[in-house]
């Protein structure tokens, strides 16, 4: 397990960076991304933990922003190690990373409450787009799963109970966009807009946005991306 001190760098916003921990077994992949994540002027890695265990008592102990999770842990999967954090932290956003994406997974990550999925064979530029997102609340997903999404086999299944503010909301969320960005589309408050964000999971019956994105986008309410 190992941690860095707080970098007092700020961010273009006038705040703190935003603080990532990484979770994976891969010692030299870890050291690496976190060598590029503090070259970034408003990301800090705060600490990498190699397992489960770590992962959770480094959650506690260092309150990262955002967790880049691994699937595939010694002592557990990301998944579930991902629905626990969540579950016990709601605030935190946990960005999937993975070596093969699939659309099962990308399914499986909403449900376990995961703001998004990346696959490890993108570029870091990407990795950080992904994580900048995140961190504002944007649903994050791999163009290969949001073209099989944006394609549904599903047949409408009408309008979920969904009232026509909220399924722009959602059509919104399947583009990408982040609470205060559909705020601003919308002319709303950001206070409003998170409402109708809540209101929709429930109606969806999804624990989270990206969840959401997936179980409207399989019923065909909406084309991800679109």
């Amino acid at each position: 397990m190992t941690t860095t001190e707080i970098d007092p760098r700020l961010d273009a916003a006038g705040g703190r960076p935003q603080r990532v921990l990484v979770v994976d077994d891969h010692q030299t992949f870890a050291e690496l991304l976190q060598r590029a994540l503090d070259s970034e002027d408003d990301i800090e890695c705060i600490g990498h933990a190699c397992n489960a265990g770590e992962a959770v008592q480094l959650v506690e102990a260092l309150d990262p922003d955002v967790v880049l999770m691994d699937l595939e842990l010694p002592d557990g999967d990301g998944l579930s190690l991902t629905e626990s954090l969540v579950a016990r932290h709601p605030e935190l956003k946990v960005l999937i990373l993975t070596a093969h994406a699939s659309s099962g997974e990308f399914t499986r990550a909403g449900a376990a409450g995961a703001c998004g999925f990346l696959a490890k064979t993108g570029s870091l530029h990407d990795l950080l787009d992904a994580l900048r997102s995140a961190h504002l609340g944007s649903v994050v997903l791999p163009a290969s799963v949001a073209a099989e999404l944006g394609n549904p086999t599903a047949s409408a299944r009408g309008d979920l109970g969904l009232t026509p503010r909220e399924l722009d909301v959602l059509r919104l969320l399947g583009r990408g966009l982040d609470p205060r960005a559909i705020s601003r589309e919308l002319s709303v408050s950001v206070h409003t807009c998170r409402g109708y964000v809540k209101s929709v999971l429930m109606k969806l019956d999804a624990h989270s946005q990206l969840e959401a994105v997936v179980v409207a986008s399989r019923s065909g309410l909406i084309r991800v991306g679109e």
